[in-house]
Parts: C-alpha cells; sequence; structure tokens
C-alpha cells in the first residue's frame, strides 16, 4: 500500500529513491525538502507574529501555557490518527528526544521574550545564523571536518549577526543577547534531531517537544493570576497555535528530506516573511544596517551549505 509522503515521513519512515517515486512523481526529494522548509518559516514567522501581538499585554507563560494546551491536544490527535503514538524506543533515542524538549523550552522562551521586545525582522534575521552554528556544532561535537573556506564564510556570517547586535551601542540590551541564546538552544535542538535514530516518528518527537513546552509553562504559571482576554486575543491565540503545530511538524520533517545543505538555503525565506509582516503588521522596517547584516549571513550561510554539499558528494563519489 501506497502512503502519501507527509504521512509516511510522520511516521519516521526512511524515503528511498524508490518510494519517493512512487509517492509523488512530481517532485524530488530536494524539491520536498525545499517545500517543507519554506512551510516551517512561514508557519513560525506567522506563530510569532500573533504571539508578539499578544505579547504586549498577555504574560508570556500564560501565552505558552493555552497556546500548548490547544497544540498538544491536537498533536495527539494527530498522532493517535497516523499510528504514531509509539513508546518503544531506545534509550538513547529517549536521550536525544528529552534533550531536544528541554532545548524547545529554553528556545521558546530566550527567543519570544526578545521578540515581544524587539522588531520581529531583527530577531529573525539574527536567527538565520543557524545554519552557521549547526555547522561549527557538527565540527564540535561529531568532528566534521572543515575547510578554510567554510570557517572563513561561518566567521564571515558571524561578523553580519554583529552589525545587528551592535554591542556596546545604545540599542545593544538584555535582549539582544536573549536572541543569542536562542540561537544556541535551537541549535542543540537541530544537532539532536539529527542524531535521531530514522525508525523516531517525527510527528511523536513534535508532541513530546510540545507537551514538556506547556508543562513548564504551566509551572510558571503556578500562584499567577489568569489575564482576562478579549475575543481578537483569543483568535491570536488559536492562530499562533494553529502555526506552531506546523511549524513543530515541518521543522522536524524538513532534517529528513532531501540533500540538507540544499534545503537549509529555503530557510532564508523567513527574512523575507519578516520585512513584510514587520512593516504591515507593526509598521517596522529594518534600517540599512541591519539590512546589510541581514544579507551577509544569508550570503555566507548559503556559501556554507553548498560548499558542504560539494564536499559531501565528492566524499560519495569517492
Amino acid at each position: 500500500m501506497r502512503r502519501p509522503f507527509l504521512y509516511a515521513s510522520f511516521l519516521g519512515e526512511k524515503i528511498t529513491a524508490q518510494s519517493a517515486k512512487n509517492t509523488d512523481p512530481f517532485m524530488t526529494d530536494n524539491q520536498r525538502g525545499a517545500t517543507l522548509m519554506m512551510l516551517s518559516m512561514a508557519a513560525f514567522v506567522l506563530n510569532d507574529t500573533f504571539v508578539k501581538l499578544l505579547g504586549g499585554h498577555i504574560p508570556l507563560f500564560e501565552i505558552l501555557f493555552l497556546r500548548g494546551i490547544v497544540a498538544t491536544v491536537a498533536l495527539v490527535i494527530m498522532c493517535w490518527y497516523l499510528q504514531a503514538l509509539k513508546f518503544q524506543h531506545s534509550a538513547r533515542d529517549w536521550t536525544l528526544m528529552i534533550a531536544r524538549s528541554a532545548s524547545e523550552i529554553a528556545a521558546a522562551y530566550f527567543f519570544l521574550t526578545a521578540l515581544i521586545h524587539m522588531p520581529i525582522a531583527n530577531v529573525t534575521a539574527i536567527l538565520q545564523t543557524l545554519p552557521l552554528t549547526v555547522s561549527l556544532g557538527g565540527v564540535l561535537l561529531f568532528k566534521n571536518p572543515i575547510g578554510w573556506r567554510r570557517l572563513f564564510a561561518i566567521l564571515v556570517g558571524f561578523g553580519g549577526m554583529m552589525l545587528i547586535v551592535r554591542p556596546g551601542s545604545d540599542g545593544f540590551d538584555v535582549y539582544s543577547i536573549y536572541v543569542l541564546i536562542a540561537v544556541l538552544c535551537v541549535t542543540a535542538r537541530d544537532l539532536t534531531t539529527r542524531a535521531m535514530s530514522k525508525a523516531v516518528p517525527s510527528l511523536f518527537v513534535t508532541l513530546l517537544a510540545s507537551l514538556s513546552v506547556t508543562v513548564y509553562s504551566g509551572i510558571m504559571m503556578i500562584g499567577a493570576d489568569f489575564t482576562h482576554m478579549s475575543g481578537l486575543d483569543q483568535f491570536c491565540l488559536l492562530a499562533s497555535a494553529f502555526f506552531i503545530v506546523g511549524g513543530y511538524a515541518f521543522s522536524v520533517l524538513v532534517m529528513r528530506v532531501g540533500d540538507i545543505s540544499f534545503v537549509a538555503l529555503f530557510r532564508y525565506s523567513a527574512v523575507i516573511w519578516t520585512l513584510f509582516i514587520g512593516l504591515w503588521v507593526f509598521g517596522d522596517w529594518p534600517d540599512a544596517q541591519t539590512l546589510i547584516g541581514a544579507a551577509i549571513i544569508a550570503l555566507s550561510g548559503g556559501y556554507t551549505m553548498l560548499r558542504e554539499a560539494r564536499i559531501r558528494r565528492r566524499s560519495t563519489t569517492a
């Protein structure tokens, strides 16, 4: 029985070239991966937009807790329907899933706190250093080889990040540090995702991360009073939950499909989303220095990923 591509991917099945052809003859693995990456970025940016709209008058942990309840229930239903509620995994995979969930909790807190207090385009542009930090993390943790060209590109990308953060300037504050910590947390999340067995259902990993953030936020809400929400606030909360489910799911799927060095290039679609949403919704447009920094990050990250892909192809041929 042939299963749709997303169905098989959510269950963590290995998509071979032949099965991918049988699943969808009109798309290659790289095209699927690129599509999933763009969907992931769009979902996360829209989630961030609704959280930022709420964050000015609703406490962050209340947002995370209420959004988490809705998102977790939706994910449980999806896991049940797709038969992804599988608890029999190796101790190694459980350790990685727990570590990933801890990284997700920290990333959610630091990133969203920074997002509420900073322009959305600035925060998102800094987050685009992730391909660089993941490459560097692969070198430090997995002993992946790296040449001087990629190392130079990573350093240039970090220089672009400094143009946006601007340490020592009047605009540099604790929230700038928060977004940098969030980058480290998301890097840890993605590296642990890569290390998981293919047998672990992707949607189950997503559910565990959502449940962890919800439980942690609920603990932080103990003793606190809930803020009254208007109808518009409730709509924003539900919309945020809807898009975070999509963002969670696609972010796991995208690590399992296609050449990650090619697919990751489409992460930068998030910058385009945030530029227009920031202007349209919040009336913010980055200054020239921020735009230059974002461009440097995108070019450096793109070069690094393409270089990694070329080296991987050479190794495979050899």
